[in-house]
């Protein structure tokens, strides 16, 4: 076992070796364990649906019926409205996938086909193709993936433009198949130097490219490997090759191998295996489902994949072999002590790059599709999409598997490491029910059944900003309006007036921040601090993001830590930990160009705890970012907090994504799933215990319902009532601009806890803050600016 292992990169005269000479009982340990650390329990397939547009083929295999001759009464395409019929019936029972399978080049060989593709005002196969893939794009949610059989570069760039992945089994690399006898005599596409090129052009293209080899055919294991050895050397080469099929011949009755014997269940599992060492533990291997009646036994020789499974139509290729039903399917999987989950026809780990792999407007169609992992989103709730239903959600403490549990028992020692954490990101099914049980015990533990909030306001002084985030839909440049209102700048007297109908209300805090505006100094934020302060000697100054900070000291000409001094002899009494957004420069490169950096970011948040501040700490997440982005993000923060122990709470921000400017452009996810905002806030629990005790979710952005069931999953806290809350309004959230204290004690009591309004450092508030809250007025409405 340990020679195979370390094989997975060598020569491949000795991987051959290796591989034929070895117990096929240890060949299918190693490959079952190549494949456990490539992906975990996750076996994918792809719902799809099955489009046959022709059935007519130049070329003649031994084995094959899908192809035949033209026939009496019969077109020689399935026509456009024929195509969107299909396609329509597989997105009505949730396929992602349009399958285009067709005979290679008709139009060389028939008449027929020439004619009839000129009545569809085509002269080939393939540009008919291109035009019912844009057709499929544009009418149905479907994500084309075509088998166009053997291409050239021009053809493959032209179905680039309207199929996100494509394919074509090289099938074998023996020339002795192509020969008087062979399974492949009379097929001029069955050559193996031409499968090769159009693979090889493929690679050129960036086209996300499935392949692998059909035994049973004629051909020899040491010619097996060949074929995969050719395959792993041009994915070496350009790295396109997204899986390996390993498909059995089926002898079909009306073929010249009609008689032929077919692999056993042995060879299948042995041929399954070599393809799992020699590609290694990433590659996604597939073996269909249907074409094994004990289908289970192939994930122990190392599969990730079934392929695509169609609900609604039958294997074309292998009519006789019906598709396992779904929950089939899933038991089955289960039975192997894997979980079932969708993907789509393009892979998780070309999805997450779709900029690299995809014609430019197919990349908005794949990211609207797709979760942090690449995996097709699991629910149709969206943060701050108020019309969306909340998934309903139960935490369940005995769920989790063999690897979940091992990590939690770590979690509970405080030993995380990066690679844990991202697995508890990207757990799924019964994991995340037990990682949010984990937690909220955790919960428990620190604050009992108590829920907190604090009645403040937010006051956002201007919204015009130097910057151009990308996930911010708030700021404008002098006088745009394209986005949410035109520009606005308050000044000191009118967030003065603000702040004392916020305290006429019961607030105990006003939460200041706004753009960087380019006429702002360090001295404007000290202004404001000054004006609020003398008029309201008592209510807490919670305000300026880092970035403020920074700018503030800049054009002073102030060191930050002299600056947060001067701060705090005009009033300020805590920061808010925005501008975070995810603590990895990779991912603010693309978000936050020209904003503070990671280590400004912290460099900041430590000298405001060394002054003596009490910071929140937050995180943005759901649009380009991934867990491992995650992942470092909490262990940023968590090793701050070990130096300083500064930070009052952590904050998860679901990106909100319908009015950000990066969404627009089609660069961005839909913000998180349901399951990641779960996640996110039990992941933090379980990384920042006991350092940080409180874990807040942001109601505006996540609606009652699914603050319920954060709550339920690590977070005690609810932040604040808000009053004016215009930031996540103007990305597009629907929950409005307050939470009253009222509403938000019957939510609390609603769970069963234990309602407590807090100061914002968490401390207890007078009976009569408390009760000017519970009692207040509807605000008064804002005239002027936003």
């Amino acid at each position: 076992l340990m020679i195979l292992d370390s094989l997975v990169a060598t020569s491949d005269a000795a991987l051959r070796h290796t591989i034929m000479s070895a117990d096929p009982r240890d060949l299918l340990a190693t490959a079952a364990n190549l494949r456990d650390q490539g992906h975990g329990r996750i076996q994918s397939y792809s719902p799809k649906v099955f489009i046959p547009l022709t059935q007519l083929c130049r070329d003649v295999c031994a084995y094959c019926t899908f192809a035949h001759p033209p026939r009496r009464g019969e077109s020689a395409y399935l026509s456009r409205e024929q195509v969107l019929a299909i396609a329509r019936a597989g997105a009505k029972a949730g396929c992602t996938e349009a399958l285009f399978t067709l005979g290679d080049k008709p139009e060389l060989r028939y008449p027929t086909a020439q004619r009839a593709l000129a009545e569809l005002g085509h002269a080939t196969t393939l540009s008919y193709l291109a035009e019912v893939c844009a057709l499929v794009l544009k009418e149905t949610r479907l994500l084309p993936h075509v088998n166009a059989g053997v291409m050239s570069g021009d053809d493959i760039k032209l179905l680039r433009g309207v199929s996100v992945s494509q394919g074509l089994m090289l099938e074998s690399t023996s020339e002795r198949l192509c020969q008087r006898g062979g399974a492949h005599f009379g097929s001029p596409d069955k050559i193996p130097a031409a499968r090769l090129e159009t693979i090889r052009l493929a690679g050129e293209a960036r086209v996300p490219f499935t392949s692998g080899i059909l035994i049973g055919i004629g051909e020899t294991r040491d010619e097996r490997i060949d074929a995969l050895l050719a395959l792993r050397s041009l994915h070496q080469r350009y790295g396109h090759i997204q899986e390996i099929i390993v498909q059995n011949f089926r002898a079909k009755a009306d073929t010249r191998m009609a008689q032929a014997d077919e692999p056993d269940m042995d060879d299948l599992l042995w041929t399954i295996a070599a393809a799992r060492v020699i590609f290694g533990p990433e590659m996604n291997i597939q073996a269909p489902p249907n074409l094994s009646e004990d289908f289970g036994r192939l994930i122990t020789a190392g599969i990730n994949d079934w392929g695509g499974v169609s609900p609604v139509t039958v294997d074309h290729v292998n009519p006789e072999a019906a598709w396992p039903h779904r929950e089939d399917l899933r038991r089955v999987t289960e039975a192997q002590g894997k979980l079932l989950i969708e993907r789509l026809p393009v892979y998780p780990a070309f999805a997450l790059e779709s900029e690299t792999w995809q014609d430019k407007p197919l990349v908005p169609k794949i990211l609207d599709a797709i979760d942090s992992q690449g995996f097709p989103r699991d629910d149709a709730w969206f943060s701050g999409h108020s019309a969306s239903r909340t998934p309903s959600f139960v935490a369940k403490p005995d769920a989790a598997s063999p690897a979940i549990s091992e990590i939690l028992n770590r979690a509970a020692h405080s030993e995380l490491r990066e690679s844990d954490i991202i697995s508890l990101f990207a757990a799924r099914g019964g994991d995340v029910s037990a990682i949010c049980a984990a937690a909220d015990a955790l919960r428990k533990e620190t604050s009992g059944d108590v829920v907190s909030y604090v009645v403040n306001r937010n006051i956002n002084y201007t919204n015009v900003c130097s910057y151009r985030c990308q996930f911010c839909a708030f700021s404008k440049g002098r006088g745009r309006t394209a986005l949410r209102g035109k520009a606005y700048n308050l000044d000191v007297e009118e967030v003065v007036a603000r702040a004392k109908e916020a305290w006429a209300r019961g607030a105990t805090e006003i939460c200041m921040q706004g753009g960087i505006h380019p006429d702002y100094t360090g001295q404007t934020y000290l202004d404001l601090c000054a004006g609020v302060r003398e008029a309201l000697p008592d209510l807490h100054i919670h305000a300026f993001s880092p970035l403020e900070i920074s700018q503030g000291a800049q054009t002073l000409g102030l060191e930050i830590p002299d600056y947060l001094r001067t701060l705090k002899d005009h009033g300020l009494n805590s920061l808010p930990g925005t501008a975070a957004e995810i603590l990895d420069d990779d991912v603010r490169a693309i978000i936050a160009p020209g904003k503070l950096n990671t280590q400004e970011w912290l460099d900041v948040m430590e000298a405001a705890h060394n002054v003596g501040f009490k910071t929140t700490a937050t995180i943005m997440f759901g649009h380009v970012d991934e867990p491992r982005h995650w992942a470092r993000h909490l262990l940023h923060i968590r090793a701050l907090q070990a130096r300083t122990g500064g930070f009052t709470e952590f904050v998860p921000l679901p990106f909100v994504h319908m009015e950000a400017p990066l969404y627009m452009q089609g660069r961005a996810r839909k913000g998180p799933t349901f399951r990641e905002v779960l996640l996110m806030h039990a992941v933090a629990r379980l990384v920042l215990h006991p350092l940080i005790p409180n874990i807040q979710v942001s109601w505006v952005k996540l609606g009652p319902d699914a603050v319920r069931a954060c709550l339920e999953s690590g977070a005690n806290d609810m932040g604040g009532t808000l009053m004016n809350e215009s930031i996540s309004r103007a990305a597009g959230a629907g929950y409005g601009q307050e939470f009253s204290p009222a509403d938000m004690e019957n939510l609390i009591r609603s769970m069963g806890r234990v309602p407590r309004q807090r100061s914002t450092l968490y401390g207890d508030v007078p009976l009569e803050r408390h009760h000017t809250g519970m009692t207040a007025q509807p605000l008064a409405p804002i005239l002027g600016a936003a």
